[in-house]
């Protein structure tokens, strides 16, 4: 359901990093897009950690106490408001984007992509590690399974803000890497087979 004249104002309650709720419609934050609320990450170190909680709480923090407007005239197909929100005359989609806990959805706005490379270029949140964007995350099959860590399938498949990239044992980045089989990384027993999945060497400019 649409507010009266595409607008709505009050408290809101935090659902994950990019929906919230207010009076009880849902309204998803339009342009940006947030990890997954069981989504993991990975610091720069190759330490996993729950991204999409860190997501959820950034926003808690952002709107804490804060009264908001959220504008749109359009629902997504789960009925959710398509909205961009202001705190006082902050964006707060775009203060998602700045601080690094949420990315630009360039599939449907590219509203945000200069507040993202600004949060690139200064490692912030989600950009101080390693990540899947949330869209390949909820996008991986969930009946993929893994092959196990064998002395014959020892090349990890790593699934970053870089895209996916595979490491041999001779790899730099090799014993750093960590392999989360529930965010779609994988074991490979070749070079071959890690590039017909569609990963790729690392690069080392």
């Amino acid at each position: 359901m649409l507010p009266e004249g595409g607008e709505i104002v009050g408290p809101a309650e935090v659902i994950d990093g990019d929906t919230i709720a207010i009076s009880g419609l849902k309204i998803r934050l339009h342009g940006i897009d947030a990890p997954e609320r069981d989504q993991s990450c990975f610091t720069e170190n190759g330490t996993a950690y729950p991204c999409g909680i860190s997501a959820h709480r950034a926003l808690e923090e952002l709107i804490a106490s804060h009264e908001l407007q959220c504008k749109g005239d359009t629902t997504d197909r789960y009925g959710r408001l398509l909205a961009i929100c202001y705190r006082g005359v902050e964006d707060v989609n775009a203060e998602m984007v700045r601080s690094g806990w949420a990315v630009a959805y360039r599939r449907y706005s590219e509203e945000y992509a200069a507040a993202e490379k600004g949060a690139k270029d200064g490692h912030h949140g989600l950009w101080q590690g390693y990540f899947q964007m949330p869209w390949n995350w909820r996008n991986a099959p969930e009946t993929r399974t893994a092959k196990r860590n064998t002395p014959d399938c020892n090349i990890k498949g790593n699934i970053s803000g870089n895209g996916k990239i595979y490491h041999t044992p001779e790899s730099l980045w090799y014993s750093r890497t960590r392999v989360n089989e529930q965010a779609g990384e994988r074991w490979f027993c070749s070079e071959s087979e890690a590039l017909a999945a569609g990963w790729r060497s690392p690069r080392f400019d």
